[in-house]
């Protein structure tokens, strides 16, 4: 007997576009709170009394659990689906930064700021957003997909810097921290309309279990040296998210100017984002990994070389800008493209792990070579190094997909 039964609609918050859109917000927020960390290590180390180290040890913290937390929340959200991984994240993202207004010592604030916050983070992070936004766009636009909510997250760093530093200015610090430890709740939400399935769009079922894929990955020459190259991006991110603005100050510009440098990198990151995405699709992805750390060193060495003015400072976070998270798409995008995306949120953050362990570093070592030297040219220096190490890294990555995968017709 024919089957002449209709297949039911797909309910618009379901819809690829709608998924797509709730994780583009998800990555805004949760990427912008973070973001804005950095405006508070002058008006908390005044407040408290502490030095400079003391919170961007705390800071480092976060990004080392972070990073460890990542892991746990990408094999969950591969296991279970996003939608609980990332609401209990919000959660705890929450708590942490709300903690973070009333410790009142060194202690308290590594626990709320390092360990609760970087718990928060971690569950709430770009990878599990990513693997959510892949798996249900088809695979030839994936890597611009995976470009725009990279860009997304960008978007968040554009409007949060200001409004913290808009926030401190016209209330307080205290109360500037409160009101973003409400504003990460808007993700509990939004959470709940992404898909539960974690098979993904246009590729073949696979019995593959995640100790096999892990193992897989992990025995992959070019998932190694991928992982090394991001271990750099970590480190330049962290330490310029949590020390240019006090770098700003300290060159003698208005504080503000720190914030609105930090804004125009996220502004100018939607474009490299997207470019990247777009450029992933078109050539090879090593090669634009490569170029991106490239020139991110030579953006440094223009800003050490260059007068200390707002024109200096803002043409550095605009050239910055352009190479920020658009390294996301195109790392992202190997992973999803050499092993598949049914593991992508575990693989993606097991790479995400050794940014962590990056930033750790970058956080934490500006503090210490500040309070040794108090001078940031040290750091600048590692990082110009670092940035060359991961341009010759990515070169050799072989970005065919693995034999085992195969395509849906």
């Amino acid at each position: 007997m024919q089957d002449n039964s209709i297949a039911a609609p797909t309910p618009l918050l379901r819809t690829p576009t709608a998924i797509v859109i709730a994780g583009c917000f998800i990555a805004m927020v949760a990427f912008g709170v973070r973001s804005s960390y950095g405006l508070f290590l002058d008006p908390i180390t005044h407040a408290h009394g502490w030095t400079r180290q003391t919170f961007g040890f705390a800071l480092a913290i976060q990004n080392l659990v972070w990073g460890v937390g990542a892991v746990a929340a990408s094999a969950f959200a591969d296991r279970y689906g996003p939608s609980r991984v990332l609401a209990l994240g919000a959660i705890l993202y929450s708590l942490g930064t709300w903690g973070m207004a009333g410790s009142d010592t060194s202690l308290l604030f590594d626990l709320t700021a390092g360990v609760v916050t970087g718990l928060g983070v971690a569950f709430t992070g770009i990878g599990i957003t990513l693997a959510a936004i892949a798996r249900v766009v088809a695979p030839r636009h994936r890597s611009l997909a995976l470009g725009v909510g990279t860009a997304a997250s960008s978007l968040g760093q554009v409007l949060f810097l200001p409004l913290g530093q808009a926030a401190i200015d016209a209330f307080g610090w205290y109360q500037a921290l409160l009101i973003l430890a409400a504003a990460t709740l808007v993700i509990v939400p939004l959470a709940f309309m992404l898909p539960h399935d974690t098979s993904g769009k246009a590729m073949a079922v696979s019995d593959q279990t995640i100790g096999a894929a892990m193992q897989e990955a992990l025995g992959h020459r070019g998932f190694l040296l991928l992982t090394a190259g991001f271990f750099v991006c970590g480190f330049h991110l962290a330490f310029i998210t949590v020390h240019f603005p006090a770098y700003v100050k300290d060159v003698g510009l208005d504080a503000r100017i720190g914030a609105f440098a930090l804004a125009l990198v996220g502004m100018f990151n939607i474009v490299g984002s997207l470019f990247a995405g777009y450029a992933g699709q078109q050539w090879a992805k090593r090669y634009g990994l490569s170029f991106i750390y490239a020139a991110r060193s030579a953006a440094i060495v223009f800003l050490l070389a260059s007068p200390k003015t707002e024109a200096t400072i803002l043409i550095f976070a605009a050239m910055m800008g352009l190479l920020w998270l658009s390294t996301v798409p195109l790392t992202s995008g190997i992973v999803a493209q050499v092993f598949g995306v049914r593991y992508m949120a575990t693989l993606y953050g097991i790479v995400f792990l050794s940014h962590q362990i990056g930033s750790f570093l970058g956080a934490w070592l500006g503090g210490v070579i500040y309070e040794r030297t108090h001078s940031y040219d040290g750091l600048w220096w590692i990082s110009i190094a670092l940035g060359i190490f991961a341009a010759l890294v990515h070169l050799p990555i072989n970005e065919r997909p693995l034999a085992r995968l195969t395509v849906a017709k």
